[in-house]
């Protein structure tokens, strides 16, 4: 693998967080490439079906060099799909910037796709 490709992210798992408070539901998307410690999010979105018709900016070859879009509805069925309450979901955006550490990251998914799926 060149420089380039290992600059290159390559996700290999999505996340999708649904953040629920007591006036609203609020969604984010979460890309985690374990491989090389890397991890992208994008949030906003009030509804499910806004959140799938997003173009996720993402290649997803090494080598590829296409650099068309994919719709979130294509990784929504192998996402982890996690409902999270506030002060969950702030332990998700602390978790996301702090260094990477997948043994953190194995631990906050185990525990909330076991709880909430």
């Amino acid at each position: 693998m060149n420089r380039r490709q290992r600059q290159k992210m390559i996700p290999s798992t999505w996340i999708i967080a649904l953040k629920q408070t007591e006036t609203r539901k609020y969604y984010a998307l979460y890309a985690i490439d374990w491989k090389r410690g890397a991890r992208l999010s994008w949030e906003g979105w009030n509804s499910l079906a806004d959140l799938l018709q997003f173009h996720i900016p993402i290649k997803r070859k090494t080598g590829g060099t296409k650099s068309a879009s994919q719709p979130a509805a294509k990784i929504a069925k192998k996402a982890l799909h996690l409902h999270l309450d506030e002060t969950q979901y702030t332990e998700l955006e602390q978790l996301f910037y702090q260094p990477f550490s997948k043994k953190q990251w194995s631990a906050f998914i185990k525990e909330h796709a076991n709880n909430h799926m």
